[in-house]
């Protein structure tokens, strides 16, 4: 059975790397094309062509998939089997046509929860204790296939998007190497989706990474951990942006500070506590404009901020 992988971030590296050590016949990988990355705008392969180089398969870079020159290209490695994970566009009818076993895709939530570009950050930011991995059909619309199984995994208190990712892509792998002898042999048993259960997690914005200090102390904390280590929740600091990396989990919700929200209420080598809707909270990880990331003990000792400054 020969099989196209379709991937782009590291989230999707261990499936591909499953299927190759699994013995099956991996006849082409596709992936996102080189971005320019970091202030010198060097060009970077994504995480999945490097493992497929590394692992000596072919890799196409299509800038759209649906444009008839990439469908014919890929057409001649004549899979019987597409598998996705992560991969950033959505299939046209004329790939999703082109297998007889179908087009199967690995996707980071328990649909039909959280369909989408964002699922892993935003289940995070939204305070989930539960999320999970599907493997289902593809169709042509965002995430609406049937699901052949899914596997649930728990969110910690503290867990960062990052954590997360690492989570689901092994609980991906692991669900997906399960499955595939049922996947070889043919379309498998697959259960419809309910659409009145759906919800949508696009993908982030520049408004999604900005911190609103009249939040609730915990909202704004899952906010801050919904974005690490990727784009980190901001605030403005003298019109600059100020990065916020981690914090400390807050209590209960308490009375509403006596300062605005915003309010810088201390600054030391516990932390930046900043005046929220409901109380405070305490960064203990920040970035101000122009520099590396820092922790609040190495920002206390050469800060020029002071109590009384307002952020945002």
């Amino acid at each position: 059975m020969k099989i196209v992988f379709m991937g782009t971030p590291a989230f999707a590296v261990p499936s591909l790397k499953m299927l190759v050590e699994e013995g099956y016949e991996v006849v082409a990988v596709v992936t996102q094309p080189d971005r320019p990355q970091g202030r010198k705008k060097t060009l970077m392969p994504t995480p999945v062509k490097e493992a497929a180089l590394a692992l000596g398969l072919p890799v196409l870079q299509p800038e759209r998939l649906r444009r008839p020159e990439a469908v014919a290209e890929l057409a001649g490695y004549a899979p019987d089997l597409i598998v996705t994970a992560a991969y950033g566009q959505i299939l046209p009818k004329s790939v999703l046509d082109l297998p007889p076993n179908g087009c199967v895709n690995v996707h980071g939530s328990l649909l039909p929860k959280y369909r989408g570009g964002a699922p892993i950050q935003r289940c995070i930011i939204n305070g989930e204790k539960v999320t999970g991995v599907t493997l289902m059909y593809m169709a042509e619309g965002l995430d609406t296939g049937d699901m052949i199984s899914r596997v649930e995994v728990p969110i910690g208190d503290e867990d960062t998007a990052g954590d997360l990712f690492d989570k689901l892509s092994t609980a991906g792998r692991d669900l997906l190497k399960s499955e595939m002898p049922r996947l070889a042999e043919g379309r498998v048993d697959a259960v419809k989706q309910d659409d009145n259960e759906a919800t949508y997690a696009p993908n982030l914005s520049r408004d999604d990474e900005r911190i609103d200090w009249t939040a609730g102390s915990l909202d704004i904390f899952n906010r801050i951990r919904g974005l690490v280590p990727f784009s980190g929740a901001f605030t403005l600091w003298n019109g600059e942006t100020f990065k916020v990396w981690a914090a400390v989990k807050p209590e209960a919700a308490k009375q509403a500070a006596s300062k605005a929200p915003g309010t810088v209420l201390a600054v030391n080598e516990r932390g930046v506590e900043v005046s929220t809707g409901d109380g405070s909270l305490l960064l203990t990880s920040v970035q101000p404009a122009g520099k590396k990331a820092m922790s609040a003990a190495d920002f206390s000792r050469g800060a020029v901020m002071s109590p009384g400054t307002v952020l945002g």
